[in-house]
């Protein structure tokens, strides 16, 4: 889900420092705490906020004329166009990826979530009830295609219903996932709204403890950034931490070619690309970890899709 409050702007100092943390105090083992919510959501904030968004969706087009068989450039296309609120362009760069890859239920319920945002009148259009039905039918866990499964249900009047079915993705729903906050906010503000008293459930319920093949096994018993670490990365001054991150992250991917069969540090750099708001990139670099790392394929899939990546 991308939300409906999603966060918008430069990176903050507590970002900054959420990553200089990470590097220093994770190396390459990946937690599993999920950082997105602290970051803008955006793809490539930083430049479009400089200025210049026409010359990047001019990019990622060109990526699309250049591959016009790749889902992934399609898919990059899509949420950047959704992410700049340009919905009805998104759902048309998704309907491409999803055509390409339509063995993806993630793409299906981005084109879904697409199509809702481009609706002008209708909460819940018939294209977007096929695109999240796609998705259920290819992977009946898909978290984004049960949320507005659930809506359609609120929408229509059957709004316990819709509670129960986001009660149950609550209960399914791995413990730091991007969307967990939004969903209990729903919970709470339809319960508020139709005089459903959902408080002392909400409260019991809590989303499930990670799996094991949802946690890497680098980052087991390995603890997050403390609140020092990050009130100390943040006394820098913005410029230096922005460079400090800069080389990390350069570091990350030359470690990444020297040795592209690394999935840690694979998910690590999406991880610090989602943090950055650099979602196309993120989508990126799941596609190169699958392309070095094949057998690994259901492993990146799944962790790039509790960190939010795009088109999963």
């Amino acid at each position: 889900m991308s939300g409906s409050d999603k966060m918008a702007g430069r990176m903050t100092n507590i970002n900054r420092a959420i990553l200089m943390a990470a590097f220093v105090l994770l190396a390459a083992a990946i937690g599993y705490a999920v950082w997105r919510d602290y970051a803008p959501a955006v793809a490539d904030t930083a430049k479009i906020d400089a200025g210049a968004p026409s010359d990047q969706l001019a990019e990622l087009e060109a990526r699309t004329r250049r591959e016009p068989d790749s889902a992934a450039a399609w898919t990059a296309l899509g949420a950047a166009r959704f992410d700049l609120g340009d919905f009805a362009a998104a759902a048309a760069a998704y309907e491409k990826a999803a055509a390409l890859s339509p063995e993806s239920a993630g793409l299906w319920s981005a084109l879904g979530e697409a199509r809702v945002m481009a609706s002008d009148s209708d909460p819940m259009p018939a294209n977007a009830l096929d695109a999240f039905n796609k998705a259920i039918a290819i992977n009946a866990r898909d978290p984004r295609a049960r949320y507005f499964l659930a809506v359609k249900k609120d929408v229509g009047g059957d709004h316990k219903g819709a509670i129960e079915d986001w009660f149950a993705l609550l209960a399914d729903t791995p413990q730091g996932a991007p969307w967990e906050a939004d969903l209990r906010r729903t919970i709470e503000q339809v319960g508020q709204i139709h005089k459903i008293d959902v408080a002392a459930r909400l409260a019991a319920t809590q989303a499930r403890p990670l799996t094991a093949d949802e946690m890497p096994v680098a980052a087991r018993a390995i603890p997050g950034p403390t609140r020092s670490d990050m009130e100390a990365a943040s006394q820098l001054p913005k410029g230096q931490q922005d460079q400090m991150i800069a080389g990390m992250v350069s570091g990350l991917e030359a470690k990444l070619k020297a040795d592209p069969a690394d999935v840690d540090r694979w998910i690590m750099l999406m991880r610090s690309r989602m943090t950055l708001g650099e979602t196309a990139k993120a989508a990126q670099a799941l596609k190169d970890a699958i392309a070095a790392n094949p057998q690994a394929a259901l492993r990146l899939k799944a962790q790039a899709q509790l960190l939010g990546v795009p088109g999963i």
